[in-house]
């Protein structure tokens, strides 16, 4: 175990000291359910509404990562749909760049993930067809435009959800939430390693009890001190 795996464990333990027994058990019982084998993306979603929703199924699924791309629109969170869910998962922004999608698509590449569209197509799979045997990143666009032509360009393949009736599409919220609950169940029932790994585990429960516990960085600062009178060194905790 390295100096600075150990430096997060004995963090993580003090931080539950300040948390009461039903979170302490909740931040067990969840964090064995998280992944980032899949994981959302949501390019110029302006909705709130809908945005929210998607945060708040991610939550409800295991999904921890969204990436939210805001390149026209920026992303604005409905606290009465999301439900504070968003505290509970990782998100991060692009908006910096004059074409945040490409810098999203190849930050993601960088990192294993398949980026699939969520949008019919004529090279597209049905959601039971699509390949797991990579990471998938799932991406979503707006409810009326769908995904930008740079999107649809430069992604690795098409995805689309059966239906049955006259209507032409799910709502986006509707669609990503359908997406996962198949996804994520079928990646449980198989023998992909989806789950996350011993130092992701502890980073995120750091991360939730951070956000739990009042003045949490006075603790912090309390423990950290502590630590290093007893091993004469300041890790490294980046």
């Amino acid at each position: 175990m390295s100096e600075n795996h150990a430096y997060q464990i004995a963090l993580r333990d003090y931080l539950m000291n300040f948390i009461s027994d039903n979170k302490q058990s909740l931040f067990k019982k969840n964090i064995e359910d998280r992944t980032r084998y899949l994981t959302i993306v949501l390019e110029n979603i302006y909705q709130s509404h809908n945005a929210s929703a998607v945060i708040r199924s991610c939550d409800l699924f295991g999904v921890h990562d969204v990436h939210i791309i805001e390149n026209t629109h920026k992303y604005e969170l409905s606290e009465e749909v999301a439900m504070g869910s968003s505290k509970w998962l990782k998100l991060k922004k692009y908006n910096n760049l004059e074409n945040n999608t490409l810098d999203c698509f190849n930050k993601l590449r960088a990192k294993g993930y398949q980026i699939i569209a969520t949008t019919p197509h004529h090279n597209d799979v049905l959601i039971e067809q699509l390949n797991l045997d990579k990471p998938i990143a799932l991406v979503f666009g707006t409810e009326h435009l769908g995904l930008s032509e740079t999107a649809l360009n430069h992604v690795d393949g098409f995805m689309k959800i059966p239906m049955y009736g006259f209507t032409e599409s799910f709502n986006i919220s509707v669609s990503a939430a359908l997406s996962m609950f198949y996804l994520t169940e079928k990646l449980r029932k198989s023998d992909i390693h989806w789950q996350l790994s011993a130092e992701e585990k502890v980073e995120i429960q750091i991360e939730w009890a951070r956000k739990t516990i009042k003045k949490s960085n006075l603790i912090i600062k309390d423990f950290e001190e502590k630590w290093t009178q007893a091993n004469q060194i300041y890790p490294n905790t980046k």
